[in-house]
């Protein structure tokens, strides 16, 4: 059930304000990829690329099983590797980059997944929007991931103009508390991923249509 609103949000910022409050409703566990620690957020973002988070959990406890540390996937059979990821889709080229990631997390960090986006985007397979992932949902340092479900949101919820996710990123930052980023980032994607399609969006489904400038829902008056 939505919360009762005093007045249809106008602005960005106060938009911003009621979508964190009803996604925060709609989705309490911001993230739903399943890890008990940065290394496993780490390989598993980087398998969800393209795929869903629940596909991503039915390999990772074989894949954490067989190599539960970055020293034992970093020496990882590719192929094997490749077998136990393959339902995640484009299954080699994510099997090269978890790989790698792992070697350069041993080499380069000593075996510990770093927690600075500096160095984070500089381990293979691990971009901006991953790492904010990490830093979010890995160390519990704020972080507004963008991808195309946060692109695709925020303009239509006239958060933002513009499709650069850097961007995008200054702008929503500076309407959010800190503490906000990391969900709001998440929730979003989930939000894209189950109702805000890109081609046929479910306004009438949405807990966001009577604010939604987007919406091809009747606002009701206040």
């Amino acid at each position: 059930m939505k919360p009762a609103l005093p007045r249809l949000p106008r602005g960005a910022r106060l938009r911003a304000a009621f979508t964190v409050e009803r996604l925060g409703h709609l989705y309490p566990a911001a993230t739903e990829l399943q890890h008990r620690n940065p290394y496993e957020l780490t390989v598993a973002t980087i398998l969800s690329a393209q795929t869903t988070d629940k596909m991503v959990n039915l390999v990772t406890p074989e894949l954490f099983a067989q190599y539960p540390t970055p020293e034992d996937l970093g020496a990882a059979d590719a192929a094997d590797v490749e077998r136990i990821i393959k339902p995640t889709g484009f299954f080699r080229t994510k099997a090269r980059s978890i790989i790698a990631c792992a070697r350069a997390i041993v080499d380069r960090f000593g075996g510990e997944v770093p927690s600075r986006m500096e160095d984070l985007t500089t381990l293979p397979g691990i971009g901006r929007k991953t790492a904010n992932v990490i830093l979010g949902a890995g160390f519990g340092i704020p972080g507004f991931a963008v991808d195309t479900h946060v692109t695709r949101l925020t303009n239509r919820l006239a958060l933002v103009a513009t499709r650069d996710p850097e961007k995008i990123e200054a702008l929503v930052t500076r309407m959010v508390p800190p503490a906000e980023w990391t969900g709001l980032s998440l929730r979003l994607i989930l939000h894209g991923r189950r109702v805000c399609f890109a081609r046929r969006p479910n306004c009438e489904g949405c807990v966001l249509n009577d604010f939604c400038p987007s919406s091809t829902v009747k606002p009701r008056r206040q």
